[in-house]
């Protein structure tokens, strides 16, 4: 019996140490300092260390949009016509060439750059700013409303948007202006339906339950409890809204119902270049792969950037 107790006591006494040894680790400033939570500019780091893809895909753009924005440095006019050297192949004085028209190819590309990324970021704010307002009232609010906003949005997305977009165009002034606020009008659907799934997920969460309790009104639940948790959804659905938004101005300018000539677009140069391609093959090559680099790049960098602002993904 007094052996049985020894033993018991020793184990006693080795529970006691290894409790204290715990105690004492979980309050080390290492442990602390990995509990400490870290800001979305740290985590944004981290991501794009871990993710070689999302890091090239961001100097892509980045590199894509400065000499977009600094296309006014070319010693080329984008519109100035010289037929003496027409459809000359890439060179040091024109790194892509030159068009049918005598026009460095180079220029043109960066300045429709400046096209295609101003049409994609407008067009992305416009379609975001409706489909979060009715995403998120529709799916807070509930009951009818929920039902026939809904069925509303069904319809919508039942009709081919192209198609309404290129029937509306063929009415309207075919202008920059005009393919933005086509292109965000018909993009919104898609998002209200996300933040709508978001929204009715939350609405029934504790933190929710409770501000409603205390007294909160609806709208500060929305602006205040409901928006700030669904942003890296709202974010996701940003990245892929600009890269749709840029095919679809592609697309239009490749039918001629986009930006107008002279003015520079990738979607016009593909479809001017198709009539040079046996002459030049080259031609079709520099927009087309800038669309693809500038599509590709948005899509991962969303989902790089919905891993940073997910609050579960970063408590792992």
């Amino acid at each position: 019996m007094l052996e049985n107790i020894e033993v018991n006591n020793s184990d006693i006494e080795l529970s006691k140490e290894l409790f204290t040894d715990i105690e004492i680790n979980d309050g080390s400033s290492e442990n602390e300092a990995l509990r400490k939570p870290r800001s979305t500019f740290s985590n944004i780091k981290m991501i794009l260390k871990t993710n070689k893809l999302a890091m090239i895909c961001l100097i892509t753009l980045i590199v894509i949009g400065l000499a977009s924005i600094l296309a006014f440095l070319s010693p080329y006019d984008p519109d100035a016509l010289n037929l003496v050297n027409k459809l000359q192949t890439p060179s040091l004085a024109h790194p892509f060439g030159t068009d049918d028209l005598g026009r460095d190819y180079f220029t043109r590309a960066l300045y429709g750059g400046r096209v295609s990324l101003t049409v994609g970021i407008f067009s992305m704010l416009i379609s975001v700013t409706i489909g979060t307002l009715v995403g998120t009232i529709s799916g807070y609010i509930g009951g009818k409303l929920d039902a026939i906003l809904m069925r509303c949005i069904d319809i919508l997305m039942s009709i081919p948007s192209f198609l309404l977009i290129i029937i509306i165009n063929a009415y309207v002034k075919p202008s920059m202006t005009t393919v933005i606020v086509i292109i965000g009008m018909f993009g919104w659907m898609g998002v209200s339906r996300i933040v709508r799934a978001e929204t009715m997920k939350l609405k029934e969460s504790e933190f929710v339950l409770a501000a409603k309790t205390l007294g909160a009104s609806n709208i500060r639940v929305i602006f205040k409890h409901i928006l700030p948790n669904i942003t890296s959804s709202i974010t996701v659905a940003a990245t892929i809204s600009i890269a749709s938004a840029i095919l679809t101005e592609s697309s239009l300018s490749f039918l001629g119902l986009g930006v107008q000539l002279p003015k520079a677009s990738w979607g016009s140069m593909l479809q001017n270049a198709q009539t040079y391609m046996m002459e030049s093959p080259l031609m079709p090559v520099f927009p087309g792969l800038l669309i693809l680099l500038t599509v590709l790049s948005f899509n991962v960098l969303g989902d790089a950037f919905r891993d940073v602002l997910d609050v579960k993904s970063l408590d792992k």
